[in-house]
């Protein structure tokens, strides 16, 4: 069993990853930046190291600081949560050098599926569905124009190495492309190191569903059920849940078995998880895998009784797919909200000190948070501050108790997106589950 665990991360996953540990009895080592000094997931930790300035480049994603930070302190794994280094598969590889384990698949898987171009063939060759699509190769503006022209527009360009929404854009003509292509390729080299894109039909009005996945690295795989994430701003999810609701049984069937086959075909191990877009008339389209822990796992806990966090450690240390622990009963459906230190209209990150922070205790609802009254949002960060998780006997059960949490909540000092989820989680369309990745943009 792993005796001491690294969290080569902050905020709300590092406490959440930490409070595992103390059940398991891990010791729990956080990493910080001088930003983070007095930040919960430091305080909470049972040790606790600087590893760098503020900018997350100086601190959070210095491999070299974080490994070291692993030596000294003796550590015998690393957690990295999500974000961060979490997909990186060169850190993987580094962490595996020093003799340590990475709490996540092996490097191969994940460089595998963080290029969407390889993944896309990968899946193709697994016989998963992927949307029509045509990756660009130094095309020139006429070979562009016929690429597109035989996807059929509207089509969405892609930055190849992309991720969290970035690289992005829907092109609705042939007027729009070029400059579109040009200005996602810059957009791809700054942020990603690649210029490489690709092309693919853009589904109008889709939905955004996932599956959770197991797997030991031996080709085995558990599908632990599928979860919903379409309402979101600017690609970046605010409120998912699980089950995936008001869908058909076959596509749910057929959704789940596409995702145990991408998970198998490349052997992965550790927790992971397959995303598709759904169209209007059901039809599922591969969209990426995401080779780490989610944000949004915890409705994914709340529907199966599990704790994701303890199953990666316990497969890392050893124990066998089927041996892996139900902890209590599964609710029959769970819907969680993302609260971001930000503008409800806007979504301009509000960073400040929080001068009120109370939430009610109530049963059936979870909070995953990473600060409390009196910590300072810094603006170098994400500005995701934590999760309110509801979990029912049924959806529309954990929808009102999840519009009663949030109600009841007393913030101050920064702005929260808290308003807007009210509103969303109250909207007629929601309720009646008719949502897609548009919802917020057609709201407002």
């Amino acid at each position: 069993m792993i005796n001491k665990l690294l969290i080569a991360n902050r905020g709300e996953i590092a406490c959440r990853i930490i409070r595992t540990c103390r059940s398991l009895d891990i010791t729990s080592i956080a990493v910080y930046s001088e930003a983070d000094s007095r930040a919960q997931h430091v305080l909470m930790a049972d040790e606790s190291v600087e590893i760098g300035g503020a900018r997350v480049k100086e601190s959070y994603l210095n491999m070299d600081a974080v490994l070291q930070a692993a030596k000294d302190f003796g550590a015998d794994a690393i957690h990295p949560g999500y974000g961060l280094l979490s997909e990186n598969a060169e850190f993987a590889e580094r962490v595996a050098a020093e003799g340590m384990l990475f709490i996540g698949p092996a490097p191969e898987s994940i460089a595998k599926m963080g290029d969407k171009i390889q993944a896309r063939k990968l899946m193709e060759a697994a016989s998963v569905p992927v949307v029509p699509g045509k990756v660009l190769d130094g095309e020139s503006e006429k070979e562009l124009v016929l690429a597109a022209r035989s996807i059929g527009f509207p089509v969405m360009l892609k930055a190849a190495a992309g991720g969290g929404g970035i690289g992005m854009q829907r092109v609705d003509d042939e007027t729009q492309l070029v400059k579109a292509a040009a200005s996602v390729r810059k957009k791809a080299e700054t942020f990603f190191g690649s210029g490489d894109l690709f092309l693919e039909k853009y589904i109008i009005n889709p939905r955004h569903v996932e599956a959770q996945v197991f797997g030991d690295g031996n080709g085995n795989v558990r599908v632990l059920g599928t979860r919903d994430c379409s309402v979101q701003r600017r690609h970046q999810k605010v409120i998912e849940e699980a089950p995936a609701p008001a869908l058909a049984a076959e596509t749910i069937e057929a959704l789940e078995e596409s995702a145990r086959r991408a998970a198998a075909s490349i052997h992965y191990r550790n927790a992971g998880t397959v995303e598709f877009i759904v169209s209007a008339e059901e039809d599922v389209y591969f969209l990426e895998m995401n080779t780490r822990l989610q944000v949004e796992h915890p409705v994914t806990e709340e529907t199966t009784g599990t704790d994701l966090v303890e199953w990666q450690l316990l497969l890392a240390s050893g124990s066998a797919l089927d041996e892996l622990p139900v902890r209590f009963d599964a609710a029959a459906a769970s819907v969680e909200a993302r609260i971001y230190a930000e503008d409800p209209k806007t979504f301009f990150p509000s960073p400040g000190t929080i001068t009120a922070w109370k939430f009610p205790e109530v049963e059936g609802i979870r909070y995953d948070m990473g600060f409390v009254e009196g910590d300072t949002i810094s603006p170098f960060y994400d500005p995701m501050v934590g999760k309110v998780i509801a979990r029912g006997e049924s959806r529309q059960q954990a929808v009102n108790l999840l519009i009663d949490a949030l109600e009841q909540a007393e913030t101050a000092g920064i702005k929260t997106n808290i308003p807007m989820l009210i509103e969303v989680l109250k909207d007629p369309r929601f309720q009646r589950a008719e949502i897609n990745t548009h919802f917020l943009m057609q709201t407002n």
